[in-house]
This record gives C-alpha cells, sequence and structure tokens, in this order.
C-alpha cells in the first residue's frame, strides 16, 4: 500500500487539522515533538505521511502531487487558483474576505470612478472589482500591513481578511463589502483522486461525520 501524503499550512490550521483527525482515529506521534527537526512524519501503520509547508505552497505540493492531500485556507486557493478537488470545508479559521477603507470611501466604490486597490491578494481583487464589480481598478500588491495603505494615501481601499475587525476599527477604517466568507478546505490532488478514491473517500466520509 502507497502512503497517503498530506501538506499542512504549518501553525494553527496544521495543530486544528490533527486534532480533527485524531477524532477519526489518525494520530502521528512524530509531530507532537515539539522538538524534532524533522520535515516529514509518518505514521507506519496506517500509511499516512505529513509535512508542514507555508500556506501560500501548499496547493502547489497538491497541484504537483508532491502531495495527496492539503489543508489550507479558502483564500490561498483563491488567489493561487490550481486545479484541485476541494472536497471539505473543515469549518475552521474562519473569517471574510473583505473591500475596507475609510467611510468616506463607501461613495467612491458607488460611484464606479477608478481607484486604487492595495491587497496581499492581487488576484482576487481583480476577480472581484473586474468581474463581480465590472469597476477598472489599479491594484497594488502589497505584503505587509494593508491597513496602512489608505492611511498614508497609496490607495483608496483595501483588500483583505478580516476576522474581527478589531485592527481595522483602530485605524479608522472600516468593512465596506464582503467579497466572501474563508475558512480551511481540504483539497485533493486529481490522480490522487482516482488513483487513491477509496481511501480518500473513506477519510472524507470519516472527517464528515465528525464535522
Amino acid at each position: 500500500m502507497k502512503y497517503l501524503t498530506f501538506a499542512l499550512t504549518k501553525g494553527r490550521l496544521a495543530a486544528k487539522t490533527m486534532e480533527t483527525l485524531e477524532k477519526i482515529g489518525i494520530t502521528c506521534e512524530e509531530m507532537k515533538d515539539k522538538k524534532s527537526r524533522k520535515l516529514i512524519f509518518v505514521n507506519e501503520e496506517k500509511k499516512l505521511k505529513f509535512f508542514l509547508a507555508k500556506g501560500t505552497d501548499v496547493p502547489t505540493y497538491v497541484d504537483y502531487g508532491a502531495a495527496d492531500i492539503g489543508i489550507v485556507g479558502r483564500d490561498t486557493l483563491m488567489e493561487e487558483g490550481r486545479k484541485l478537488f476541494e472536497v471539505l470545508d473543515l469549518g475552521f479559521g474562519a473569517c471574510r474576505m473583505c473591500v475596507c477603507g475609510p467611510p468616506a470611501a463607501k461613495e467612491l466604490l458607488k460611484s464606479g470612478r477608478q481607484i486604487r486597490v492595495a491587497s496581499k491578494y492581487p488576484n482576487i481583487a481583480k476577480d472581484y472589482f473586474y468581474n463581480k464589480k465590472h469597476q477598472t481598478v489599479e491594484i497594488i500588491k502589497l505584503n505587509g500591513s494593508i491597513e496602512l495603505a489608505p492611511i498614508v494615501g497609496l490607495s483608496e481601499v483595501i483588500v483583505d481578511i478580516v476576522e474581527t475587525g478589531s485592527t481595522l476599527k483602530e485605524n479608522g477604517l472600516v468593512i465596506l463589502e464582503e467579497i466572501c466568507p474563508l475558512s480551511a478546505r481540504m483539497v485533493v490532488n486529481q490522480v490522487s483522486m482516482r488513483m487513491e478514491n477509496e481511501r480518500i473517500r473513506e477519510l472524507i466520509t470519516g472527517l464528515n461525520a465528525v464535522l
């Protein structure tokens, strides 16, 4: 039997995933050793392998077949746009992708004028403004504190993930439009879905029962 390999998003998502998998009897003792320098963790009995990766890399590992299954936020999936089977909404890591800015920017969004939009997610921002709102905008890609952009005049609005909204509030910004809800998803490589269909289906059924 070949190993089924999981690519997990480092940090909270990986921890929550392992917690959830334990409910259906899948454990990986090696991963509990916080001092471990290992990159790949194995459950020999069930022929499973796990490795931790940066969220933005998880869809790439799954797309190329280096992992059969990936656990990653929906924001990353939307931004990366790779051809994967999205099989399960795990429900944790829930937040929203929103258009935010100072309250005065609401009128600008309505006016349809060309504005500048700063985001870590240029593809999501482009898709939303061009394909859903049919509004021409200039997208500015940033990697750090996106909230800074409208405050210093780099952009009129931002497209970003909102969890509690407290950072926005502290900086005088508000949610202007909601793009979509987000949470952790399970994705499967297209070839793995065919070759390992039975084992993957069993896994999905088990997880569905505990979610």
